[in-house]
């Protein structure tokens, strides 16, 4: 199924299927319980992020090309940081470029595939890890460069976790539409022009390996985000270095998951 988190007309939360033509079918319950269909469909007046994130766990350098790309060797264990959950940005709300991150230019864009994890694991073993995936989304790991790097004394939550940071959507997929998870290919261009290409299968660490190595002796509660890592092609690795600006349109595509577009402007 292909789920949406809305708010209807009374601005009331909603999930739903089907989405098209503004409006989609209503479903009753929540999706980490059994979903109902209601038989009816509603307006859609906004779309959100289809979870609210209880965290979001960020895995960095879990492309191979992306490690090359910046000289760095394969790590031996994945690279773990986090995002505060309000940089959370609803799909088709822009990116807003904090002042602090516009002098200079440092703000770049990180296509990602999104795993939502579903029920409470902990000690997950990597045979069983998919059984505890709610469902797939796409993500888009906003990133202050310089934050990260270095005005974050070499912390990297400061510069990943700024306001409206975080986009996520447009739909959850859940798993039985995802033969794999790890043969999709993941697509980022900005203003049209294609800046990441490239196939989940080039992750150093699977999904089903990060949900074991996440979880060991840490419970990733239900509705965790876990970001699998961005592909080669990122900005700030191009010459010249290529930063967002206001009135940019990025777009992220996952193939089966769909499209996020995030419009850029000045916060």
């Amino acid at each position: 199924m292909r789920i949406i988190r809305f708010l209807d007309d009374g601005n009331q939360e909603r999930f739903g299927h089907d989405f098209r033509d503004g409006t989609a079918a209503l479903l009753t319950g929540m999706p980490q319980a059994k979903l109902r269909n209601a038989g009816r469909r509603l307006r859609v007046a906004k779309l959100l992020a289809p979870v609210a994130p209880a965290a979001i766990l960020c895995v960095g350098l879990n492309y191979a090309q992306h490690a090359r790309e910046l000289g760095i060797a394969a790590p031996r264990y994945p690279v773990l940081f986090m995002k505060n959950p309000a940089a959370l940005n609803h799909p088709g709300d822009p990116i807003l470029l904090p002042p602090s991150c516009q002098n200079p230019p440092q703000v770049d864009f990180e296509a990602e595939l999104a795993v939502v994890i579903g029920r409470a694991a902990k000690n997950v073993s990597a045979t069983q890890a998919l059984d505890y995936v709610l469902g797939y989304t796409i993500g888009n790991d906003i990133s202050a460069r310089q934050w990260q790097q270095e005005a974050g004394a070499g912390q990297w939550v400061r510069g990943k976790s700024f306001d409206t940071f975080c986009p996520l959507g447009p739909e959850l997929v859940t798993p039985d539409l995802v033969a794999d998870p790890q043969d999709l290919r993941i697509v980022c261009t900005l203003n049209g022009k294609t800046m990441q290409d490239a196939s989940t299968a080039d992750m150093i660490f699977p999904v089903a390996e990060l949900i074991e190595y996440l979880s060991d002796d840490m419970t990733l509660l239900p509705n965790t985000v876990i970001l699998t890592g961005t592909p080669a092609g990122v900005g700030f690795t191009r010459e010249p270095a290529v930063f967002l600006q206001p009135g940019d349109l990025v777009e992220v595509s996952i193939a089966g998951l769909g499209m996020l577009r995030s419009p850029v402007a000045a916060g």
